[in-house]
């Protein structure tokens, strides 16, 4: 089955939801933390494509259906996009030249269409004195209105887009026997050739044509400027202007150069043309495009210069072309079958709804999803938009929809996170104290609190510990600095220092590299008592069986000083003091400290 013109990569896929956020439909569903595009909802704007901070989001791309129509015995001509002059700056004619040099055997604009189009409309004006309609020139308003405004379909205008008048005129002109190939920015033109195959019959955006060049060695600086760039049937004049907010209706007879036209309004960016079609429609033309003005910024384009520059450029384009010979000055005869036949030109319908099921979903089902995120009272929907939804209750909606997760909620994830954290300090057998790089306490259990001060049993409950955040964890523990020395270890270091008539060891750990650290305090009194007896008792034997050592050692003709030292050097191993440790409280554990401190734990 052929992939839908814009798809997931799903492999690369999790918490992002930034199209979640920029999908002007929400047609996105969250599925085990991977974002999948749900087709029948999608109006194919590209939005999710140019917003994907992965690239997962992904076109499809058509290079080899052209490589293979180029294969064939059929002449493929081109209907190229009048954006061409914007996307390819200064470089447009050569373009056109690297067209040939791949091997098309003709280049037509697609603009040619959009001159067929105004002279179909200023027909239908003319006998109708009004033209009340939504314009069809951009295929993902069309999908819009189909999918979520059913009931202005009938209000689309009765004539098909440019691009498939453009490749209907062609069909009239050189016959059947042809592969028609549109080059454009516009990723939902592959939605076209996908529902009405010939009209045209392959559509690809300027993108993924720069790739094929690039594929094929071909620099547009590099290409001879002495091959002609010539457009069949004519060049298109006026109605270049289309991919430019306004240009359609700049093109007609009937609007074009009016300081004011109060009977054709136009709107671009999906924001703008969803408000304006959830309104009440008027009788006057509306000329929607889904791309922020106009399509010289559709998602199928490189955008390396300004929109300003962009439209600049085309403006220009088109006042040069104006005064060049050999303009395409329409066809009434087609332009009337156009009037006449609608989308029967395409062999093909008018559009009819395709409506997308909006569930009804009661109050208590809202308030059952919200708690299930968490939130039981208004005060705790903050509508952060971290989810992707405006609000929460979109986002409780979206959960019944079976299109979000629970845990797309920022919200719910950090106070469960904080949940667990505290249920963690809290069951933990000694005290953990957390702090920031300032040395304040971030977070701490009960035992921490238990070891330094000496707080009534059950006067501290969760949000008195919550109390202690912010406090310098000086005001507990009088070896504050030693903190700070250990946001520079690179792995966990052990102390032992006596407080209160016990002996404690603190571990040191990093929870987030010169941010957070932790510090865990265990009370190993028993064992090192223990151990100190055990030291007790072997200094006792052995200095009792030192002099039996010596004697035999003196009997032996041997020197006794090197058997003292070894003997000695095994009850400082054993010792829990060193030499000035006493001075400071603080002594640091080594491993074989640790080791031994177990062992005497295990006796």
């Amino acid at each position: 089955m052929e992939r839908q013109p814009i798809y997931t990569e799903l492999s690369n896929c999790r918490d992002c939801y930034k199209c979640v956020r920029n999908c002007p439909v929400k047609a996105i569903q969250i599925k085990d933390a991977h974002a999948e595009i749900i087709h029948d909802r999608c109006m194919f704007c590209g939005t999710c494509v140019n917003e994907c901070p992965n690239g997962v989001k992904q076109l499809r791309n058509d290079v080899d259906k052209a490589v293979m129509a180029l294969m064939s015995n059929r002449k493929v001509i081109v209907s190229l996009a009048p954006a061409y002059v914007s996307e390819f700056q200064g470089l447009g004619d050569n373009f056109v030249r690297a067209l040939f040099k791949l091997g098309f055997d003709a280049v037509s604009e697609t603009a040619i269409g959009a001159s067929l189009v105004t002279e179909a409309l200023d027909m239908y004006m003319d006998e109708h004195g009004k033209a009340p309609f939504i314009s069809t020139a951009c295929p993902s308003v069309v999908q819009l209105v189909r999918k979520y405004y059913p009931e202005s379909v009938d209000k689309l205008a009765p004539v098909p887009s440019p691009l498939q008048t453009h490749s209907a005129y062609l069909r009239h002109l050189y016959g059947d026997d042809i592969t028609i190939v549109f080059i454009g920015p516009c990723i939902a033109k592959k939605v076209e050739a996908d529902e009405h195959p010939g009209y045209p019959d392959i559509a690809l955006t300027f993108r993924e044509v720069e790739t094929w060049l690039e594929e094929e060695n071909i620099r547009l600086e590099d290409i001879d400027t002495g091959i002609a760039v010539d457009f069949v049937p004519a060049k298109a004049g006026r109605s270049a202007i289309y991919p430019i907010e306004n240009g359609q209706i700049e093109t007609s007879r009937l609007w074009q150069n009016h300081f004011i036209e109060q009977s054709a309004l136009s709107v671009s960016g999906a924001p703008r043309v969803i408000s304006s079609l959830s309104g009440s429609h008027t009788d006057d033309f509306l000329e929607a495009l889904s791309c922020d003005g106009g399509c010289i910024n559709g998602p199928g384009t490189t955008k390396i210069d300004s929109a300003v520059i962009r439209k600049k450029t085309v403006v220009k384009h088109v006042f040069e072309r104006m005064s060049e010979p050999d303009i395409f000055e329409g066809d009434t005869e087609f332009a009337r079958e156009v009037y006449e036949k609608g989308y029967g030109i395409l062999k093909a319908a008018q559009p009819t709804k395709a409506t997308v099921v909006a569930s009804d979903h009661t109050e208590e089902e809202i308030k059952a999803a919200l708690a299930k995120l968490g939130k039981t009272t208004p005060e705790d929907e903050l509508n952060c938009s971290g989810c992707g939804y405006a609000t929460c209750r979109d986002m409780a909606r979206a959960l019944l929809d079976g299109l979000s997760e629970t845990e797309m909620c920022v919200t719910k994830m950090r106070k469960d996170a904080e949940s667990k954290v505290d249920i963690l300090l809290s069951t933990i057998p000694h005290g953990v104290v957390i702090v920031d790089k300032e040395l304040n306490i971030a977070d701490c259990n009960k035992k921490f609190i238990d070891i330094f001060e000496d707080f009534p049993e059950g006067f501290l409950d969760a949000d008195g510990l919550r109390s202690f955040r912010g406090t310098p964890v000086g005001t507990f523990v009088p070896f504050d600095e030693k903190f700070r020395e250990q946001f520079f270890m690179t792995k966990p270091t052990q102390y032992r220092f006596k407080h209160e008539g016990k002996i404690m060891r603190v571990t040191f750990f990093l929870v987030e590299s010169k941010e957070l650290l932790g510090a865990m305090f265990e009370d190993i009194t028993t064992p090192t008592v223990r151990r100190e007896a055990v030291v007790g008792k072997a200094e006792e034997v052995i200095t009792k069986s030192l002099n039996t050592v010596q004697q035999i050692a003196s009997l032996l003709g041997e020197n006794a000083a090197e058997t003292e030292i070894v003997l000695n050097s095994i009850i400082e191993e054993f010792n829990v003091h060193s030499e000035g440790a006493e001075a400071s409280g603080l002594i640091e554990e080594h491993e074989n400290d640790e080791e031994e401190a177990g062992g005497a734990d295990d006796e």
